[in-house]
């Protein structure tokens, strides 16, 4: 249990150094690009009168449980089978998950970014009644918590998860198939049903990407 900690704060390290950083770069400047010419705010009013955005709704259920689920299923078996593949694919995600879920909450602890400012509309949202306020970044020490804001902690975890998965399997395409169609549900799924601005899913993918790489790289040996 102490080397599963020491590593995490290994990881975290190489997280935020090296060309890892080079994620962290795109994830601001592309949130920059995208909140800049305005297209999280049209990208908002445009979900929120299409018909197939309950079809996400799912995806928000899925991206909070699966992150807690999976690396217990993974380390249960692991612990009942005796396999040793499957015990370090449990270590890999859970890790993926605990370093995903301090990673987003770190950086949200300190942008403070305002919410769209309806939810859960099934039917056109009418947005004359709401100013865009898709530039409010709050910059500061917990101005806004850390449960919204920059980035997506859901999309961050999925995308995290998703990698590691996918440098562990280079060869299994149906692993690589799974993780990549949950990422982009997950992804998808909090930026249409405008939990989360389309800036924030991309953000969390590009930072989920990073942490996965690092976490499933360190372990590719020994699966």
């Amino acid at each position: 249990m102490r080397d599963f900690f020491s590593q995490l704060l290994k990881k975290l390290v190489q997280i935020f150094s090296g060309r890892n950083l080079r994620w962290h770069f795109l994830a601001i400047v592309l949130t920059f690009i995208i909140v800049e010419t305005g297209f999280d705010w049209k990208f908002f009013v445009f979900v929120s009168g299409v018909s197939w955005r309950s079809a996400f709704f799912p995806a928000l259920a899925i991206g909070g449980l699966l992150p807690i689920i999976l690396p217990l299923v993974l380390l249960l078996g692991a612990y009942l089978t005796k396999n040793k593949r499957t015990l370090t694919l449990g270590i890999v995600e859970a890790q993926a998950v605990i370093l995903g879920s301090f990673v987003s909450s770190l950086y949200k602890t300190f942008t403070g970014r305002l919410q769209p400012p309806v939810h859960f509309h099934s039917v056109a949202t009418k947005i004359a009644g709401f100013a865009d306020n898709s530039h409010a970044f709050q910059f500061g020490f917990w101005r806004h918590g850390i449960f919204w804001g920059w980035p997506s902690s859901h999309t961050t975890l999925a995308c995290a998860m998703a990698a590691a998965a996918w440098v562990m399997f280079p060869q299994n395409k149906i692993v690589r198939t799974i993780a990549f169609c949950y990422a982009m549900y997950v992804g998808l799924g909090v930026a249409v049903t405008s939990i989360h601005w389309f800036s924030e899913a991309v953000a969390g993918a590009l930072i989920g990407i990073a942490i996965g790489m690092v976490v499933g790289k360190s372990y590719v040996k020994k699966a």
